[in-house]
């Protein structure tokens, strides 16, 4: 370090400062500005890109929202129309359950006025057949007690004494 104060020279000094004023010049003219631009529109490119990815990062965020929103929709509906399903099916249970019973119901009512009207019938028919018989077993006693003229007298006479009577 000695050397270097010892050996100065205010003349080299000089000319390397005018050099280096130069070489500052030239490049602050030539080469500072665009690479001061560069940076420049780096930094601008890296700020836009970051403001880009916290605009991508809000939108990610609201559309996670609205498709939560959509899903919660999606799922209060989807619930709904289980529900009003399972109502139409226990109303058509019902419904259908309330036909069978009143068909059910009409079938034991023909069934009832079809054996009421055979039973009917069937007593028309056995007054029918018993009338008929006894007619029959009268007609037989008839001519068995009328067979003979002393009956036959008896009979009359008897009949004539009632008539009388009353």
């Amino acid at each position: 370090m000695d050397k270097l104060i010892n050996d100065f020279s205010f003349g080299l000094f000089f000319w390397q400062f005018i050099i280096l004023l130069v070489v500052v010049f030239v490049l602050g003219k030539f080469a500072w500005k665009p690479i001061v631009n560069a940076l420049e529109a780096r930094e601008e490119g890296i700020a836009d890109a970051l403001a880009a990815a916290e605009n991508a990062k809000r939108e990610m965020a609201n559309l996670k929202a609205d498709n939560e929103k959509l899903l919660a929709e999606a799922r209060t509906e989807r619930d709904a129309l289980i529900k009003e399903a399972r109502e139409i099916k226990e109303q058509m249970i019902a419904d259908a359950k309330a036909e069978g019973e009143a068909q059910g119901e009409k079938m034991i009512a023909q069934a009832k006025a079809a054996i009421q009207s055979e039973k009917a019938a069937a007593v028309v028919e056995l007054k029918s057949q018993v009338s008929s018989i006894s007619i029959e077993i009268a007609e037989k006693l008839l001519k068995e007690q009328l067979a003979d003229k002393d009956s036959q007298t008896k009979l009359v006479e008897k009949m004539l004494d009632d008539v009388k009577l009353n």
